[in-house]
């Protein structure tokens, strides 16, 4: 059996992993404080000189964390005492032994995607040891902006299900595969909204994504969605009155990427290819990124 390959990490110079670490974190950090600065005023006049000095101290934490990210110092466990600070820490801990005493995890030698979900876990950090502040989400105005810039594309997409659904029993098994698969891909090219990727610049979907499909195919690395629609549609001819087709969707942010993901989910119901659709989504407020594959 081969061995099982490194994790891809920001040691690996020229790879998506070096810029993520290098150019794209930093940047979203500057954002996340520029963020907090710009509505000083605002957290005064709800929580008077109490929300100042927790502005302050939240910034003052999230600069050292862009200072150890640029400078890779090694990762350093939490320290606020949320429900899931132990398994984060855990997780910590066994990546320190991996290295088997020879140094510290450190930022642009630990797993990228590890090393992202920690950033954003430890801006949530920040913020949780600032109250009155402690629940703000410095990401809600680039979130709001990016669904907003991208109506045009909602209305075409829910449009096209609004039809779809009118003569939905009346689909022949051919038909329902075509337009399964024009869904499901919509829901994969949803995350190249994500905010993350573009280290929260404007990356809405501003052009019908049903037209774009065949352009983007080529670029899906595994696809694998003719097993799934066999898989659906065999369990749905199989199906008794007291069987579950259950699909779980685990959620990416909560904006143009999150109707395309609820359109998916109405027409496997819709169409009885499914009969629960299960949604996970983040615990935490953030904008991360997903790589998706069919």
């Amino acid at each position: 059996m081969a061995a099982v390959p490194a994790s891809l990490a920001g040691s690996f110079k020229g790879s998506f992993a070096y810029y993520t670490i290098k150019d794209r974190l930093p940047q979203i950090l500057t954002k996340v404080i520029d963020t907090l600065h710009r509505h000083k005023n605002e957290f005064f006049e709800e929580h008077g000189e109490k929300g100042i000095e927790a502005e302050k101290n939240t910034i003052s934490l999230l600069s050292k964390l862009r200072n150890e990210l640029q400078t890779d110092k090694p990762l350093v466990p939490l320290d606020d005492k949320l429900p899931d600070t132990l398994l984060w820490n855990q997780y910590l801990e066994y990546q320190q032994n991996l290295l088997d005493g020879n140094g510290q995890p450190s930022w642009f030698q630990s797993p990228w995607l590890y090393v992202e979900c920690y950033m954003y876990r430890r801006i949530h950090e920040a913020l949780a040891q600032n109250p009155p502040i402690d629940d703000y989400d410095v990401f809600k105005e680039v979130k709001v902006q990016s669904f907003f810039e991208s109506h045009q594309a909602i209305i075409a997409l829910c449009t096209y299900l609004r039809e779809l659904l009118k003569n939905i029993e009346d689909l022949d098994e051919k038909q329902l595969q075509e337009d399964f698969l024009k869904l499901l891909q919509v829901s994969l090219w949803g995350n190249k909204c994500d905010l993350s990727i573009s280290a929260g610049e404007d990356n809405s979907q501003k052009a019908n994504p049903l037209k774009s499909l065949d352009d983007l195919k080529p670029f899906i690395l595994v696809d694998d969605m003719e097993s799934i629609w066999s898989l659906l549609i065999n369990c749905k001819k199989r199906r008794t009155s007291e069987d579950i087709t259950r699909i779980d969707i685990v959620l990416d942010n909560a904006g143009y990427e999150l109707i395309t993901d609820l359109v998916l989910a109405d027409f496997l119901l819709s169409s009885k290819l499914a009969t629960e659709v299960h949604f996970h989504g983040k615990c935490i407020p953030c904008c991360l990124s997903a790589i998706g594959s069919l």
